[in-house]
């Protein structure tokens, strides 16, 4: 039956990023269709994990700041997850922070700190993953990109750079792990009432325009990306690779 494919029964995901917004809705969804999650977080995701043990399934929390995170603890962290719950299928990359000033004012502290977090940790993360996916001959990445892998924006130079870089290590992942039955896939999410995007929906006039261009005429919210989530980490996306799926209310398109 096709909605079988959708099943993680007996997979395990490890999550970053997990106490709140888009992160708690893929580990949960994760764990609805039937998958043990792992869950990183610089702060204790102790609400995501009640609700992921609620569903009967295990987790396992790990503490950890992706700022000053070395490539050795970020290995580590999958070692770990092994340990704790018997192995690993699925990394969701989707922690992430976003810093916004004037291109001429960007400091170089927010231009490492952001790029420490969305890129770093997302190759560290996925390298060590995938030396086990390919041990095992499968495995997903999902990574969490944005509509700025697309678009240069403004006031986040940082950003950008790390989102459009999230894209093109995507792609690289995908191009030599397919071979070895792993898929490395991305979602890019539009605008999504998260507190990331809390300062843009405070002020008036820029809510009022990106409403304005978003065909759907409404922000996302997380629940908008679970069943994306599900798809990738399943088996129904086997022979999708490389992929940069938009889920943006038809932001990109208008």
């Amino acid at each position: 039956m096709i909605l079988d494919t959708f099943r993680l029964d007996g997979r395990v995901a490890l999550v970053t990023g997990t106490s709140r917004g888009l992160g708690q809705a893929a580990a949960v969804a994760l764990a609805e269709a039937g998958a043990d999650v792992a869950l990183l977080d610089r702060t204790p995701a102790d609400e995501t994990a009640a609700m992921i043990q609620a569903l009967g399934r295990r987790t396992h929390s790990l503490e950890l700041d992706l700022i000053s995170a070395t490539p050795d603890q970020l290995v580590a962290a999958v070692d770990e997850v092994i340990a704790a719950l018997g192995g690993l299928d699925i990394l969701v990359n989707n922690a992430g922070i976003i810093r916004r000033a004037p291109l001429l004012e960007h400091s170089g502290k927010d231009w490492d700190d952001v790029l420490a977090i969305n890129l770093d940790a997302v190759f560290h993360l996925s390298q060590a993953a995938a030396r086990g996916f390919v041990a095992q001959g499968r495995g997903k990445i999902i990574n969490v990109a944005s509509m700025l892998s697309f678009q240069g924006g403004i006031l986040v130079p940082g950003y950008t750079a790390s989102k459009h870089a999230v894209a093109g290590l995507t792609k690289a992942f995908a191009n030599e792990l397919a071979p070895h039955g792993v898929q490395a896939n991305a979602i890019a999410p539009g605008y999504m009432a998260t507190d990331n995007t809390a300062k843009l929906r405070a002020d008036v006039e820029r809510e009022a325009a990106i409403l304005a261009r978003i065909p759907a005429g409404r922000w996302g919210t997380p629940a908008d990306l679970q069943g994306p989530f599900v798809f990738l980490a399943s088996d129904a996306s086997n022979y999708l690779t490389g992929a940069i799926i938009p889920v943006d209310g038809g932001w990109l398109v208008r």
